[in-house]
């Protein structure tokens, strides 16, 4: 699977905000704050993960060459999403 700009560009965000929130442990900042950036992380990885597994599924069913292989495209894709919670 190829990932678009768009996908990279949500997890370099989400690095960003990684880094922000340890800076804030190391300045000793509020717990709320820091909770509510550690939210925003979790939210926009929750997003991604759907996102790439949609793509996945797309790619997967337009190359499977019959109905069996499209069931099983299926399948994995919702087993990965349920893994991911």
């Amino acid at each position: 699977m190829e990932y678009n700009s768009s996908v990279k560009n949500r997890v370099k965000r989400m690095e960003g905000q990684l880094r922000g929130v340890l800076k804030m442990m190391e300045e000793g900042k509020d717990c709320k704050d820091v909770i509510t950036q550690l939210s925003a992380t979790r939210s926009g990885l929750d997003r991604t993960i759907g996102l790439v597994v949609s793509s996945n599924l797309v790619e997967c069913i337009q190359d499977a060459q019959d109905e069996e292989t499209k069931e099983e495209s299926i399948n994995e894709a919702v087993q990965l999403l349920v893994k991911s919670r």
